[in-house]
């Protein structure tokens, strides 16, 4: 929206107001136009973080006309229209997309690595690695298990539907919006694409306009390869999302800063529709005296300097006693030196922060610290070397945010209940880390504390496990995925009971007149589970009296036919010999 879009804004708004008003309605637009809505750039920084955002309603940043409310509903309304029709219920039809996606990454790998280069200067393998790869290894497992994932699921049962049909099935939400981030702008947004596709529902995708050459890439590809109506892409800044979220959808999934994310949940209140928020926080590394400092720097610094340190679960910060923290520096000092060369300027592994705005706001973080390596940088290219604080205030600016940049303070702590003392007086974060030989530090640093995900002795590593449930809690986020678990949260598990007609007798139980030994009988059959060992308990019994009912009736007959058989075996033993 421009300025002349807000004055007719305004004019509409206010019209019959006063004059004072309008003229303060304009003013307060275009501030936020000018200073709030773009950087140097002319971004629209929309998922950075929650500095312009916490504490304000989407309704105040903008005024939405009602073309443009209209074109929105649109969008929406034709993929629920799509999804009505009832094509996503077949699996072919899934897999048929899902292929279609894989077909759109393999045959434009070129220029999804030119967009991830012109965005955060990734090159050829880092984009592949970090993007591609992952992304294609998540579409084969929802293609090899879809089959499988939605079978519906047979439930143990009680004496009283035993002869019951008991069972859960997996059925598509409806229409799904998927909000990705900019950080890893392809694997992020499509990798949950994926689960609601194969869960059957019509997604309305929203790439990160801040990185912006992937998400016009992405704007000209998904139509080509992806069923147009059922899979629509919407590109776009703030005002494109605005109108989203006044949309009804029956699932949103949003991936970025906690401050955006309470936006989109108050949003999503007034449907009740239910949300995944992958938002982050700071993810703490503890570093034990016990354990290969070598191993755990190299880790460590690998983890924290990848994607240029704009990585979600990145180790944020490091716990470890004073008397190892020299020897930590040194690694990675090291070990950076290893990885990017002398001058990590010139490395074609080493990324660039976004944007400008970013990269002031990560400067400030640096600014009183006590810097024992980096620190230099190059505002014109985004450029913020690979930089280690030492003996860092908890309480300074650094430690009060999540970096999501290329800085790596050290806090020093006296012992492991220090360090879990720590981490507890915050919030909960999306990962913790741990490095030691010892498996009781490792033991209690987990029972201990509370974060989205924990790896030990390593760092970012449990992201790679799809059987693992990704996700953070608290002010980290709400909701997991990954594999089947984004299957999962792209579906209604539907509880389904098919009652027999028999057995009426049994029933007779829950219909009055009442009395306390129809109560009693009720207890035993509600609360008795049918497992293979009670079942045995039951049937051999029965199957014994039976026998022995059988046996007595009719102990003349059988002993007859055993005698037939007998001689007709033996005269087949004769005829033999």
């Amino acid at each position: 929206m421009n300025f002349s879009a807000c004055c007719r804004s305004a004019s509409r708004v206010l019209q019959g107001a006063g004059r004072k008003a309008a003229l303060g309605y304009v003013f307060g637009a275009a501030c936020c136009h000018y200073f709030v809505l773009p950087d140097l750039r002319g971004r629209v920084h929309w998922h950075l973080d929650s500095t312009y955002t916490a504490g304000i309603s989407l309704d105040c940043l903008f005024c939405l006309t009602a073309s443009e409310m209209s074109n929105m509903k649109q969008i929406v309304d034709k993929a629920r229209k799509a999804f009505l029709t009832g094509k996503t219920q077949s699996i072919d039809f899934r897999i048929q997309q899902l292929q279609a996606m894989e077909r759109m990454l393999t045959e434009n790998e070129a220029g999804f690595v030119e967009a991830l280069k012109a965005d955060l200067h990734k090159n050829e393998c880092t984009a592949y690695s970090y993007e591609i790869m992952g992304l294609l290894g998540e579409i084969h497992l929802a293609i090899d298990n879809l089959t499988k994932w939605t079978e519906p699921k047979h439930v143990k049962k009680n004496i009283m539907t035993m002869r019951d049909e008991v069972y859960i099935k997996y059925e598509p939400l409806g229409v799904v919006l998927v909000i990705g981030a900019w950080n890893y702008p392809v694997v992020v947004l499509l990798q949950p694409v994926v689960g609601a596709i194969a869960a059957g529902n019509a997604v309305v995708i929203k790439p990160s306009e801040v990185s912006e050459n992937t998400a016009k890439l992405l704007e000209r590809l998904i139509p080509r390869y992806l069923d147009k109506e059922l899979y629509p892409i919407v590109n776009g800044g703030i005002p494109e999302t605005t109108q989203l979220l006044e949309q009804r959808f029956d699932h949103i999934f949003y991936t970025g800063s906690t401050g955006v994310g309470k936006i989109i949940m108050s949003a999503a209140a007034k449907f009740l529709t239910p949300v995944t928020l992958e938002l982050g926080g700071k993810s703490p590394c503890y570093i034990d005296k016990n354990c290969d400092i070598d191993i755990a720097s190299r880790r460590v610094t690998w983890g924290k300097f990848v994607n240029c340190g704009q990585t979600c679960i990145a180790p944020d910060y490091i716990l470890c006693d004073k008397s190892i923290q020299d020897k930590v520096v040194e690694k990675i000092k090291e070990t950076l030196k290893e990885f990017y060369g002398e001058d990590v300027k010139k490395s074609p592994d080493y990324e660039r922060i976004i944007n400008k705005r970013h990269f002031k706001r990560i400067l400030e973080l640096m600014e009183g610290q006590q810097i024992v390596h980096g620190g230099s940088y190059d505002e014109k290219t985004c450029y913020i070397e690979p930089t280690v604080l030492a003996d860092v205030n908890p309480e300074s600016k650094v430690m009060q945010e999540e970096i999501f940049g290329p800085v790596l303070p050290i806090v020093s702590v006296r012992n492991l209940d220090e360090a879990i003392q720590f981490i507890n007086q915050r919030e909960k974060p999306l990962a913790l880390y741990v490095f030691s030989k010892d498996k009781q530090v490792i033991k209690r640093m987990i029972s201990e504390t509370s974060s989205g995900g924990v790896t030990a002795n390593d760092v970012i590593m449990h992201f790679t496990v799809t059987e693992l449930p990704f996700g953070g809690v608290g002010h980290s986020g709400m909701g997991a995925y990954h594999g089947k678990h984004t299957f999962d949260t792209f579906s209604h598990k539907r509880a389904c009971l098919i009652k027999s007609l028999a057995m009426e007798g049994v029933n007779k139980i829950r219909y009055p007149p009442y009395s306390m030994k129809k109560v009693e009988w009720a207890k035993f059959l509600l609360t008795t589970k049918l497992s293979k060992k009670k079942l045995a308990l039951v049937l051999v019994p029965m199957f014994a009296i039976l026998a022995t009912v059988i046996m007595k009736r009719y102990r003349w007959e059988l002993a007859g036919r055993g005698m037939q058989l007998m001689l007709a075996f033996q005269r087949m033993w004769y005829k033999r010999d």
